[in-house]
Order: structure tokens, then C-alpha cells, then sequence
């Protein structure tokens, strides 16, 4: 880390130190107006970015702390050949190495929706049981990963295969920078296997493709008009298709300019359902609205950027040899079973550091 006036420098950006403590005493200082709850929501958003901050500087100087000790260490190995201090030395230095990593990916994680909770939603592509079974795999695989971050994960919707697997699941994932994360993810996943559904043991390739979307809060104004929505209601089932119970309480909205559809049947109650259908719409709508404005840049730009099953992010090999490689970044991974046991933040902090470039 180098020094400069009121800021410090690290490999993934400039942590502006002197910034981030002002931001903290203004937001201290907003938390003691006496009108202050008077707007709940927007209290505990204040509350929010003002822990976020405490947080991060807090672990700048507790990083910055260890580096002056380390620093101190170093001198004296130089000054006298002690082969236990040294061994001291290296692995805190070792440890330091990972946690300033760490900490370089949260300064990554800055737009304007990275510390948001996350949709995602899985739909497999052409191949029936096929794809459908490796719909269900990457569900699993985000579940775990989800989990070991300490996100909370709630399934949103659930519409099983025929035989097996999945049709389509949305699922918000909710916990700090979760689609700053999770945005990483967003694209065509591709697995070739010897299916286990084919008698012949033929080597077969599927595709699902992964969608995510910021979880957006109320302070974001999205223009939908009541006569542009078409509402359906229908019964709820869940997986293996077990009913959650027996009315209506599903809800299914359609937005028909665009022709956008979201489902929700998470819920019992079918007011509670669509007020998260219309939260789902919502986010949809705005992830649209900024697809489009990238796709007008990338046109000014002169970029070509092909989209459809043949520009997937991500193989996963199962056969002849056990490989899971990003396409983006080029990161591999032989350990297959790990990375389908949810560890895959060496592909995420891969695709997010490349962005500095």
C-alpha cells in the first residue's frame, strides 16, 4: 500500500480515508435529527451506509495496523538471522496477503447497486430433461455458495421438470454486496456430460441461462402504468410438485409493452405475492433500461457483442476430462466437485478484478 495525501492506494483502487470519515460524522450527524424515523425506509438506509462505512474503515486500519507490525518484524529479521521470527513473519504475511485481497474486491464492489440484495433466476435452454437436470445443479450450486457467504436465500418461484430437475426458479438472495457479487454470474452456463438419462451413455451438452438483477427498495421510480399489466392468479406448487397450498395465492404479471413476465408464489397470502411480483417487475424493467443504454454505448463504441447460447461465460466439463473454465477471464478449475459445491468466487473475483483493466 503507498501513502498520499489523505488517501491510500491498493491494487484494486484509491481508498479515499479522509472521504469515507467526513461521509460517517455527516451521517452521524443526520442520525441525530430529531425527525430523523420520522421516514423508516429511508432511516434504516442512512443506518445501513453508515455501518458499511464504519465497517470498511475499520478493517483499513486494522489492515493498515498489521502491515506497520509486520513492517517492525521485517527489521528485525534483517538485523538478527532468527529462523522462528522469520517463519512468524512469513506466514502473517501470507495472512495479510488474502485479507488485503479481500479487502481490495469490497473498494471493486462500488456502483450504484453492488451492496443491493440480488434476484436470480435460472431458465435452461432447449434439451428437456437434459437441461433441465442442469438447472437444478446450478441451483444447488448458488444455494451453497449463498450459504457459505452467510446470505439469506428465499425461493421466490419453482417450476419443476417433467422428469427431473427444474423448468425455471427465482430466487433473492439477500445479504451486503450480494449483486455486486452475484452480477458476476450473469450469462449462459454450458455443461457437457455423459447424460444419465441416456441409456446409450452419450456424451451430452446442455445450457441454462442466469439472470440477476438488483432487489430495488421504493426510493427507485419506475414508471408502470396499472392498464399495462395483466394479472393472473393460479395455485401454488412447489418442488415435485407438492401444492404450498390449495387457493389461488400465485400470481403471475405480465407487463404488456414489454412483454415481460414474473411469477411469484412464495408467499400464502396473494396480495403479499404480488406486491413481490411487482417488486420482481420492477427490477426486471430496470435491468432492461440499463441493458439498453449499454447496448447504445457499445453501438457508439463500435463493440459487436453476439448474445444467444453460443456466447456462454462458463464451460463445465464433466467428460472426457473434468474442467470448469471461464470464457471472460480464462480462469480454470479441475476441482469440478468443489466448484459445484458452491466455490466459485475464484471465477467472480476473477471477472470483477478484470473490469479494472
Amino acid at each position: 500500500m503507498k501513502k498520499q495525501p489523505g488517501n491510500w492506494r491498493t491494487s484494486g483502487g484509491l481508498f479515499d480515508l479522509e472521504n469515507k470519515e467526513a461521509r460517517i460524522a455527516e451521517l452521524d450527524e443526520v442520525m441525530l435529527a430529531p425527525e430523523f424515523w420520522d421516514d423508516q425506509q429511508k432511516a434504516q438506509g442512512v443506518i445501513n451506509e453508515s455501518n458499511a462505512l464504519k465497517d470498511q474503515v475499520h478493517v483499513f486500519h486494522d489492515l493498515y495496523e498489521t502491515y506497520e507490525n509486520l513492517e517492525l518484524t521485517f527489521e528485525l529479521v534483517k538485523e538478527e538471522s532468527d529462523e522462528e521470527l522469520q517463519a512468524e513473519l512469513e506466514s502473517e504475511l501470507i495472512q495479510l496477503t488474502k485479507r488485503l485481497s479481500e479487502f481490495e474486491l469490497e473498494l471493486l464492489l462500488s456502483e450504484e447497486y453492488d451492496k443491493s440484495n440480488a434476484i436470480l433466476e435460472l431458465h435452461p435452454g432447449a434439451g428437456g430433461t437434459e437441461s433441465q437436470d442442469w438447472g437444478s445443479m446450478l441451483l444447488r450450486m448458488y444455494t451453497r455458495w449463498a450459504e457459505k457467504k452467510g446470505f439469506k436465500v428465499e425461493t421466490l418461484d419453482y417450476l419443476p421438470g417433467d422428469e427431473a430437475g427444474i423448468k425455471s426458479v427465482t430466487l433473492s438472495i439477500k445479504g451486503h454486496n450480494a449483486y455486486g457479487y452475484l452480477k458476476a454470474e450473469k450469462g449462459v452456463h454450458r455443461l457437457v456430460r455423459i447424460s444419465p438419462f441416456d441409456s446409450s451413455g452419450r456424451r451430452h451438452t446442455s445450457f441454462v441461462s442466469c439472470e440477476i438483477m438488483p432487489e430495488l427498495n421504493d426510493d427507485i421510480q419506475i414508471d408502470i402504468r396499472t392498464e399495462d399489466l395483466k394479472i393472473d392468479t393460479y395455485r401454488a406448487s412447489g418442488a415435485g410438485g407438492q401444492h404450498i397450498n390449495t387457493t389461488d395465492s400465485a400470481v403471475r404479471i405480465t407487463h404488456v409493452p414489454t412483454g415481460v413476465v414474473v411469477t411469484c408464489q412464495t408467499e400464502r397470502s396473494q396480495i403479499k405475492n404480488r406486491d413481490r411480483a411487482m417488486t420482481l417487475l420492477k427490477a426486471k424493467l430496470y435491468q432492461r433500461k440499463i441493458e439498453e443504454q449499454e447496448k447504445q454505448l457499445a453501438e457508439i463504441r463500435g463493440e459487436q457483442k453476439e448474445i444467444g447460447w453460443g456466447s456462454q461465460i462458463r464451460s463445465y466439463v464433466f467428460h472426457p476430462y473434468s474442467m470448469v473454465k471461464d470464457h471472460r477471464t480464462n480462469t480454470e478449475s479441475g476441482n469440478v466437485q468443489g466448484v459445484m459445491d458452491g466455490d466459485i468466487d475464484a471465477f467472480i473475483n476473477a471477472y470483477l478484478r478484470s473490469k479494472l483493466a
